[in-house]
């Protein structure tokens, strides 16, 4: 295979074991497999389940990883609230759009800059809202455009061409690639082509928590520190309306927290440790449950603050008849 959508050959991640399983009205009717890694506060392994050292493809929980690299290339944005939003899957609320359309307008930029593909808000109400008033998809509505907002940034305040700047080879991209692997503390595996159109790398799962808990870990006003602070003071614009991300920062004190497609999702928590999991079947349902359960062995759970929201999120609610009769939780 050759062209943008080509990729390296790397080492076959081998898939997992049971995570999670459903249970409907007291009866197991799925079963979810997944790889997890927990971290300790030294980066030491404190457990693994599954495949935690073959590579995968992270998906957005590399956003934060490659918002470092663009503040080592020169973005400066002096609202850190807009910093978030460059590490965002925004669910496509009217102040997430808000935000993108005046990034893009501070360098004299438009949507049509954006190569993002046009799509409907990621989030069930802001869709509807926007079929409802007779709209349809649009780039700045794809749940990306803020990261993509950002490389466009990035590429006026280092000098270099806005034109095709999501393409592998283009200099922001080798410069986001060198913090990404820095940060991973592994190289990128293979490089692949993003639901967004812009490179995805492929790492492990401990490199995901390593890296997460390298950005929670950093000395203040370091370019790691200054990515944690500005997820975790503006956590609905990394996500959105009850969106699990927003709601694992909300719930605990210092968490940064960042989901990826396909069912990966990653957390650190400075002094305490970090969780990556990647679920095989790419069920988000699944991916929060055990990193719950994962966190709670951390002794996050500790936290009488912390736990009743930690406690909602543990399990999603399994609906039968319009009213709840199970739930999706963790194995172990």
């Amino acid at each position: 295979m050759s062209g943008p959508g080509a990729v390296s050959a790397p080492a076959r991640y081998a898939g997992g074991v049971p995570l999670v399983e459903v249970v409907r009205s007291g009866f197991v009717e799925s079963t979810h497999r997944g790889s997890l890694v927990v971290l300790g506060a030294d980066g030491t392994c404190r457990e693994q389940l599954g495949d935690v050292t073959s590579p995968v493809f992270p998906r957005s929980a590399n956003k934060p990883l490659q918002a470092v690299g663009m503040l080592h290339a020169g973005l400066r944005l002096a609202d850190p609230a807009d910093l978030a939003l460059v590490c965002a899957s925004h669910s496509g609320e009217d102040f997430h759009l808000a935000r993108v359309a005046a990034l893009l307008r501070c360098v004299g930029l438009t949507e049509a800059a954006l190569r993002c593909p046009p799509d409907l808000p990621m989030g069930e109400a802001a869709a509807a809202a926007v079929l409802r008033a007779g709209g349809g998809p649009s780039r700045l509505q794809m749940n990306c455009s803020g990261k993509h907002a950002g490389m466009l940034l990035t590429c006026r305040a280092a000098g270099w061409p806005v034109e095709e700047y999501w393409h592998p080879e283009h200099p922001l991209q080798e410069r986001i690639r060198d913090a990404v692997q820095e940060l991973a503390g592994e190289p990128a595996a293979a490089v692949g082509v993003d639901g967004c159109g812009a490179p995805v790398l492929a790492v492990s799962l401990t490199a995901v928590a390593r890296a997460f808990l390298r950005l929670v870990s950093g000395q203040p006003g370091s370019v790691e520190r200054t990515v944690a602070d500005a997820m975790r003071a503006y956590p609905e614009l990394v996500g959105g309306t009850g969106r699990p991300d927003t709601r694992l920062m909300r719930a605990v004190p210092g968490l940064l927290a960042k989901v990826g497609a396909e069912g990966v999702l990653a957390v650190a928590v400075p002094q305490v440790g970090a969780v990556a999991v990647k679920v095989d079947d790419g069920a988000m349902r699944a991916a929060v449950p055990p990193v719950v359960a994962a966190l709670r062995r951390l002794g996050v759970s500790d936290d009488d603050a912390a736990e009743p929201a930690l406690a909602q999120l543990a399990g999603a609610v399994v609906v039968g008849g319009g009213q709840p009769v199970g739930t999706v939780r963790a194995l172990r």
